[in-house]
């Protein structure tokens, strides 16, 4: 039984197949499974991957749920296609392979340690309580949107930092939305005054942002590409705080705002394609 593992056929995902698996799909439907070092996870992974070490799998088994399916991946293709294996060998009845691994992921990335940021949503007793928190998240990105609009020169420029600031006003209308269906309460002023939290959406700071990115402020594309990059930290963020909590009324407001950060990044996703389109015109 020993060998079984080695000889049960599991399926593969190239990267685009497994980018629309997981694009309508949250945790509660499939887990994301990294067997990579805590090294690699933090340099960078797909959002919400839940994080097991290829040399610990084998032992924390009972960490992973049986029920659903299990998308598997490592840096290239090899020991995820072990770990599938493993998996399959064991019982786990719904097991993918991500062909050529997080090198060759053509979706949006995260990053940091697994644990990074969840103790802003896990601690919180209430839906409310996270609706405000992740309100105060997209008024911090707002905020800052509106102060590289300050800073920027070019017009081009300007409009996108303006079209940015707007999609966050709509963010925070749809959470306010959703506080007043749950509570009955309208008073937008009393909501606001329950922020928690100076940082942006993702759990970073402005400063932090523009450190990890770098983004070149004279180009729209890489004005919007760090957007991007800052909307699939806020997923990632939404999407593992979700598996942290243990109410699980949070858990499904958690996943609710990771399936609009979903959304938003798709626009986003537009906005950079309707870039690239004018660039070649």
């Amino acid at each position: 039984m020993r060998w079984k593992q080695f000889f049960t056929p599991v399926q593969s995902m190239n990267p685009d197949e497994a980018r629309a698996y997981l694009s309508d799909k949250t945790l509660q439907e499939v887990t994301i499974l990294d067997v990579r070092q805590a090294g690699e996870y933090e340099e960078g992974h797909i959002p919400g991957a839940k994080l097991i070490p290829m040399a610990v799998l084998t032992d924390s088994l009972h960490e992973i749920d049986r029920s659903k399916p299990v998308l598997v991946y490592c840096a290239i293709g090899g020991r995820s296609r072990i770990a599938a294996q493993t998996l399959a060998g064991k019982g786990f009845d719904q097991v993918i392979n991500l062909s050529g691994g997080f090198k060759a992921w053509t979706g949006q990335r995260a990053f940091g340690p697994e644990e990074e940021g969840v103790d802003l949503f896990t601690e919180l007793d209430s839906p409310e309580q996270i609706l405000a928190t992740a309100y105060s998240l997209e008024d911090g990105l707002r905020d800052f949107y509106l102060r590289m609009l300050e800073r920027a020169y070019d017009e081009k420029i300007k409009s996108v930092f303006r079209l940015l600031a707007d999609i966050e006003i709509k963010h925070k209308d749809r959470l306010f939305e959703e506080y007043t269906r749950l509570t009955g309460k309208d008073d937008r002023g009393a909501f606001e005054c329950s922020f928690v939290t100076p940082l942006m959406e993702g759990g970073m700071t402005t400063q932090e942002y523009l450190e990890r990115f770098k983004p070149d402020m004279d180009s729209p594309v890489d004005v919007v590409s760090m957007a991007m990059s800052i909307e699939a930290q806020a997923l990632d963020l939404y999407m593992r705080s979700a598996e942290w909590v243990s109410n699980e009324e949070n858990r499904a407001i958690l996943e609710q705002i990771a399936g609009e950060e979903k959304s938003h990044l798709a626009r986003l996703g537009q906005m950079l394609d309707e870039m690239h389109a004018a660039g070649k015109s």
